[in-house]
């Protein structure tokens, strides 16, 4: 938590708010999630960057001085003396080949593995392992899934911070006053569980929607809500087909907040999206390794600094990979971790008044880069550049997907009626950027796994 005494001063009126912000679990872990709710949405507050840096050294040193001695991997790196920079930037090969000795709790791979797998067999995601943690699967997009392990303290912190940031003051005013009807949040995941249950209460009504269910079946159970839906949460291509079928009068339930998670927003989706439900979407970059991004008020997406300390791996242009270490973690511990997302942030601090950095935009994956060949050299084409170009004057389309298979630019159209001048003018924006002689070629529409993010542009590596 912050040093500073006016949020000690905040956090000590949390006892008396109504007891609508709590959860399922001990009292012990309900004040945990009291704590971060009022932290989160008031306190945090810091006089400007350098007082943010100052307190995340702070706070980063003594995270690695309680808990990174109690995980073998860790234990000799954080001992007296020890620098943070020589700690060895690590990426998801490395976490998986050495999950064994970067927890606290002495939890095998093979276990965690076991019963994340058994939950999407049987879409039962009440099981735990070690007793009271949580364990689950990425999505797996760059191959092999990543597993995560969360304690009950920090799905209440993680709770207590989404709910914090993301409801609009008339959701927070629903949330704490008893006489009014609870709080309605549906859900889109690949995957329930405690994590995303853990904000369930008397005064929050949480719905989940199995991916793996069809999308008929989830817009009847939209449209035949008694109530507005207060919020609705769900991956940008899900947020996609249900404005569709909002625009086609299939779903004419009111939604009060509309929230993009787990894939790239891009501004036709989001713009299409917004038109839709009329009301701003906002946005929650959540990975594996933790909470990483919120929106604020003022519809920026703010790195979630308050929590993170964020390195950067540049790749010119403005664009870095991230380098994580999540000092709210303590059980699966995330020091000096290299995702692979490419993002671009901001220059200018925000107008909500926050220090904190706002991306520009969270551009994809590494391997959503394509390379493709120049006169002389190779030309990297980042996924923002392609998403631009296929914005093609008196063409309308409902979807795209671009992969690239060596030297070739494979398109696929959805609902498009010429797809020759899309093809003509993604070659053309190519050949701009110094693309010899690009390839680009018409393929079928594929057939995509409806529970795996939706990655528009990749680069296929044979």
């Amino acid at each position: 938590m912050s040093d500073d005494p006016r949020h000690a001063l905040i956090v000590s009126g949390a006892a008396a708010y109504p007891g609508g912000v709590v959860s399922r679990g001990s009292a012990r872990e309900r004040g945990t999630l009291v704590v971060r709710f009022v932290r989160a949405r008031w306190g945090y507050r810091f006089r400007g960057r350098a007082q943010l840096e100052r307190w995340q050294r702070r706070r980063v040193a003594r995270h690695l001085r309680v808990h990174g001695a109690r995980a073998p991997f860790y234990a000799p790196l954080v001992g007296p003396g020890a620098r943070f920079d020589r700690i060895p930037v690590v990426d998801k090969t490395a976490t998986l080949h050495r999950f064994d000795e970067m927890n606290t709790r002495g939890v095998r791979l093979a276990d965690a593995l076991a019963v994340a797998r058994q939950a999407e067999r049987t879409r039962d995601f009440a099981p735990l392992v070690a007793g009271d943690l949580t364990v689950g699967l990425s999505s797996g997009t760059s191959g092999r899934p990543g597993v995560f392990l969360v304690s009950p303290r920090e799905r209440m912190r993680w709770a207590g911070t989404v709910l914090a940031r993301v409801l609009d003051a008339g959701a927070v005013r629903r949330l704490l006053l008893p006489w009014t009807r609870p709080l309605e949040i549906r859900f889109f995941l690949r995957a329930g569980g405690h994590l995303y249950e853990s904000v369930r209460s008397s005064r929050v009504r949480f719905v989940f929607h199995d991916l793996l269910e069809p999308l008929d079946t989830h817009v009847s159970s939209l449209a035949g809500s008694r109530h507005p839906i207060d919020v609705l949460v769900a991956p940008a291509s899900v947020l996609v087909a249900l404005a569709a079928r909002r625009v086609a009068g299939d779903l004419p339930v009111a939604v009060r907040q509309v929230v993009s998670v787990a894939e790239v927003l891009d501004p036709h989706d989001r713009d299409l999206v917004e038109r839709a439900f009329g009301v701003r979407v906002s946005e929650v970059y959540q990975a594996t390794e933790g909470l990483l991004a919120l929106s604020c008020p003022a519809g920026s997406l703010h790195l979630h600094e308050e929590s993170v300390l964020v390195e950067r791996d540049p790749l010119g242009g403005g664009r870095f990979v991230p380098i994580v270490t999540d000092f709210d973690r303590s059980t699966q511990l995330v020091v000096r971790y290299r995702l692979d997302d490419v993002l671009r942030v901001s220059p200018l601090q925000c107008a909500c008044g926050r220090v904190t950095r706002v991306l520009e935009a969270v551009e994809g994956r590494e391997d959503d880069v394509l390379h493709l060949p120049g006169e002389s050299r190779r030309v990297e084409v980042f996924p923002d550049t392609v998403r631009r170009a296929m914005a093609v004057p008196s063409v309308e389309w409902a979807d795209w997907r671009i992969r690239q298979h060596g030297t070739v630019v494979e398109l696929a159209l959805l609902g498009c009626a010429d797809e020759g001048a899309v093809r003509d003018s993604l070659a053309a924006s190519l050949a701009a950027l110094g693309v010899h002689r690009p390839d680009v070629r018409l393929v079928p529409w594929p057939s995509e796994d409806p529970t795996a993010k939706v990655r528009r542009v990749a680069r296929v590596v044979a």
